[in-house]
């Protein structure tokens, strides 16, 4: 049995949840109250269609080092599952531009997802539960130790179909839409291009802050002096767009040896003077050849089924879990957690026979929807102060329950709505990270739209929020400097133990009904959900707070897109501003500096110094958050040493190492005790704070 520790698996599952994914209102006008989504039961397909079919193709079947538990050997299998969907079926009929994609001989649209699967080698040791755990931008994600240990299925498939085809990454193929003459599709399309350097190299496309290594949209004309086509400079979101003449950029490819105008391409971009990596590039396209993107939402739905129910493909390939699987849990983290909410969301927990798909859902560090079903959609967008400002994918339902209404838009109905109307809602975990409301917009889950009450979350929901956590949980501190933040990075590793209770306390609820722990968020009837502008931030020398948050305001993407639903055509590139803006809310702090509210993982708890959900750039002029990243400033060891630091050193606050680990010891035991922390991490901790002296 492998030895469990709590820095290897504070390493291994940091890695996990980067690697598993870790990255606005209104259309129309807003200005009428919706009804809430259609509640009547899909009809089913013609009696004459086929049923689809599914193949699964096996490529490769390895062990797995090393053995987890009672449960021994686990192997990976890594393959492709080609599945189909009707377009004559209601079920499917959210999917954007499946009416436009091409019919294979059974009458069905085709996609294609690559699949790596975990697996006790020794099927009879399996615990019944299937993990899928949502890729993100293509990552593979590996299996859990811990929770192989207690004999899951993981399973790591393809959802997103714009990940180019790489070794060690998971490609969803999806068809291209074409108008019902056969011609080509085109459309208005928006890119952001964010040099890194002085340099005379062409930028490729799609730019942004997350998805510059993602397929692109080609544009539909090399002649960029036809209407439609524009690119921009500014410095800060807000400021007034400088027009780049046509004749001093053009879509090609350039560099050292191929000088402005460069070689034609379709997917990169030249420019005649260099490229200034103070500015922001906004480009305004004509794009061509929109894929079917939506169908990664069938994709995953058809596949999580077959896996769960099916004995065989239709060639008689057999299932490698068949009748092992009786619960099925997903999880996505960040981008994927996105993607998760936007699944149950637009209805697909709902599979073809109506049945459950997934019995529990976590998404992870996740505030928003992702942009996965409109023409041109963008999956990997975010949401920043200077970048993908107006990305899409903010505009999609924040509130859960089926009765939200949308006050800023004048919209009714939840993230939940559909699955509530087809009895088919899992139960639903999601986790916050303070970068989540600084940065992401988060706050809108918690309150009315704008920001004066609490909201009530379903029952059948839990949120949990990890105070003075950044994005990139797990992820010790570094120095500022390297990753263009103006302070150090965030400290708060303490986190992944808490994460890890979170996953089994959801286990236990799917599994044994076991109710888990309420709800644990900042809140503006205690005081602990405020405006950026009261946090109580400590006067520590050297530190600037500001306040600065990611607004959030209602867009208007043109007639044609639903961005309740991410949904559609979205015609006004860029969006409309409609006036309204909805309210973002922060965490209050302590006079450490630490949040309040929220799950105190030990080092929140027992601090060594102040972690924040924010940090600021460092490049002069630009008005900014530090990406992903949140801050960390350390106390002092003795009052000494600390001057005018307002907080108290470590000596003043424990005494002595013994004092110390004490503290430690009564914040574990208590963690435990509320069910967010498993016993096997806290005696981990307390061993941590043993063997590495804070004090004398």
């Amino acid at each position: 049995m492998k030895r469990w520790s709590l820095k290897a698996a504070t390493v291994a599952s940091a890695a996990l949840f980067l690697s598993a994914c870790g990255g606005s209102g209104g259309g129309g006008g807003g200005s009428l109250l919706l009804p809430p989504p259609a509640t009547t039961t899909p009809a089913p397909p013609a009696a004459a269609a086929a049923a689809p079919k599914y193949k699964l193709a096996i490529t490769a079947t390895e062990d797995v080092p090393g053995t987890f538990g009672s449960v021994g050997a686990y192997e990976k299998i890594t393959g492709t599952f080609t599945g189909e969907v009707d377009p004559r079926d209601a079920r499917n009929a959210i999917i954007q531009d499946l009416s436009l994609a091409p019919l294979n001989a059974n009458g069905k649209v085709e996609y294609s997802s690559d699949f790596v699967l975990f697996k006790p080698k020794d099927m009879s040791k399996a615990s019944g539960v299937l993990r899928y755990d949502a890729p993100n931008r293509g990552n593979i994600v590996n299996l859990d130790p811990y929770f192989a240990s207690r004999g899951y299925v993981f399973l790591t498939a393809a959802w997103q179909g714009d990940v180019p085809a790489a070794p060690g990454k998971l490609t969803l193929k999806v068809p291209v839409a074409k108008n019902a003459d056969g011609s080509i599709i085109t459309g208005t399309y928006r890119a952001e291009l964010l040099p890194t350097a002085a340099t005379n190299d062409s930028l490729p496309l799609p730019g942004g802050p997350f998805n510059a290594a993602m397929q692109a949209y080609a544009t539909a004309t090399l002649d960029n002096t036809k209407p439609g086509y524009v690119l921009t400079r500014r410095i800060n979101e807000g400021d007034a767009r400088q027009l780049i003449p046509a004749s001093d950029w053009k879509f090609a490819k350039c560099g050292a040896d191929t000088p402005f105008p460069g070689t034609p391409d379709e997917t990169s971009v030249c420019l005649r003077d260099k490229w200034d990596p103070a500015y922001l590039y906004e480009l305004v396209y004509v794009a061509k050849d929109p894929k079917v993107m939506g169908l990664g939402l069938a994709a995953l739905r058809d596949m999580i089924s077959f896996f769960h129910r099916d004995s065989a493909d239709a060639a008689g390939t057999a299932n490698p879990v068949a009748a092992a699987i009786r619960n099925t849990i997903a999880s996505g983290v960040s981008q994927c957690g996105n993607f998760m909410k936007t699944f149950v969301h637009l209805g697909f927990n709902e599979d073809r026979s109506g049945a459950k798909v997934f019995d529990g859902v976590f998404a992870q560090i996740a505030a928003r929807q992702t942009n996965i079903n409109m023409r041109f959609s963008v999956p990997g967008g975010g949401g920043g102060v200077r970048a993908d400002h107006t990305a899409f994918g903010q505009g999609g339902t924040r509130g859960l329950s089926k009765d939200y209404v949308d006050d800023v838009a004048q919209r009714r109905g939840g993230i939940l709505s559909r699955c509530e109307a087809s009895g088919t809602c899992p139960k639903l975990f999601i986790g916050f990270s303070g970068t989540e409301f600084w940065t992401l917009q988060g706050s809108p889950l918690l309150t009315d739209a704008w920001g004066t009450a609490d909201l009530v979350q379903p029952g059948k929901a839990r949120i949990y929020y990890y105070a003075s956590s950044h994005h990139l949980l797990g992820l010790a501190s570094v120095p500022g400097a390297g990753v263009g933040a103006l302070y150090a990075t965030n400290a708060n590793t303490g986190v992944i133990p808490v994460v890890r209770a979170l996953y089994q306390n959801l286990e236990d609820w799917v599994v044994k009904g076991t109710t888990p722990p309420d709800n644990q968020v900042p809140r503006i009837a205690d005081g602990t959900l405020v405006r950026p502008a009261r946090v109580a931030f400590p006067a520590i020398p050297g530190v600037s707070y500001t306040g600065l948050v990611n607004t959030y305001s209602l867009l208007d993407w043109g007639p044609g897109y639903r961005p309740q639903d991410e949904s559609g055509i979205a015609t006004q590139v860029r969006p409309a501003y409609l006036g309204r803006d909805y309210a973002i809310l922060v965490p209050q702090v302590d006079a450490d500096g630490n949040d309040i509210a929220g799950i105190r993982s030990i080092d929140v708890a027992v601090p060594l110094g102040t972690n924040t959900g924010w940090n600021y750039t460092n490049q002069p002029g630009r008005i900014d958050q530090t990406g992903l990243f949140g801050s960390y400033f350390a106390f002092a060891k003795t009052a000494a040493l600390r001057g005018s630091d307002p907080r108290p050193s470590l000596q003043e606050r424990y005494v002595d190492q013994a004092g110390y680990v004490a503290a430690v010891t009564t914040a574990a035991n208590d963690l435990v005790a509320r069910r967010f922390m498993l016993r096997v991490d806290a005696d981990a901790a307390i061993a941590n704070a043993v063997a590495n002296p804070v004090l004398p």
